[in-house]
């Protein structure tokens, strides 16, 4: 079944040096196994940034959390505070697009 990791950061970095770091470390997610996909997103009032991340399984996302990667992700964006929430894909609504395909 597969598996979304959601993860939104609150940081003090300014915008464009979020960006900068976001960009820098992005095709270090294309090599992470059992990943399908990753979305940034940015909250317009308050600047915090998120990832959408997509798994296979609820294996592959187990995986993940135990790599370099994953555990430098706070200290990356010098985040002041970290909030991760996981959720089993039930269906997509439009299952002929999107990342789970």
């Amino acid at each position: 079944m597969a598996t979304i990791l959601y993860v939104r950061i609150k940081s003090e970095l300014d915008p464009a040096e979020m960006d900068r770091r976001l960009n820098e470390r992005k095709p270090r997610f294309l090599e992470v196994p059992g990943l399908i996909q990753k979305i940034y997103g940015r909250d317009e009032e308050t600047g915090d940034a998120c990832g959408i991340y997509f798994f296979e399984n609820k294996e592959a996302l187990a995986a993940f959390r135990d790599t370099e990667l994953a555990k430098t992700i706070p200290a990356a964006y010098e985040a002041t505070e970290v909030r991760r929430e996981v959720y089993e894909v039930l269906y997509p609504l439009r299952p002929e697009t999107g990342p789970l395909s």
